[in-house]
């Protein structure tokens, strides 16, 4: 079972999974901002369990660069367009937080 990670402060937010390597910044970035907004995440990671590396690559398509993010089971790209939904003020009304 991989890690999962909890964040305080919020609940019932959609599952998030993220597929990450060691000594990856873009990887450490995603996590610092989903720790940022309260959201816990499952992480996998390639090089501690190398048989989710197919996996990541079928269901993401073929991308082969981490980290690939997966929100609520839809697959988001990377840290790029995370950062990007959250700029467009999309993300958190996908991971289910936000204004009451």
């Amino acid at each position: 079972m991989p890690p999962v990670f909890f964040a305080e402060g919020i609940i019932d937010v959609a599952e998030v999974e993220i597929y990450t390597t060691p000594f990856c910044g873009f990887c450490a970035r995603a996590k610092r901002l989903f720790n940022k907004k309260g959201v816990a995440y499952i992480e996998y990671d390639l090089s501690t369990d190398p048989g989710k590396r197919p996996e990541m690559l079928e269901r993401s398509k073929g991308e082969r660069k981490v980290p690939q993010i997966f929100i609520g089971g839809r697959h988001i790209g990377g840290c790029e367009e995370l950062f990007e939904l959250d700029f467009d003020e999309e993300l958190d009304p996908m991971l289910g937080i936000g204004a009451t």
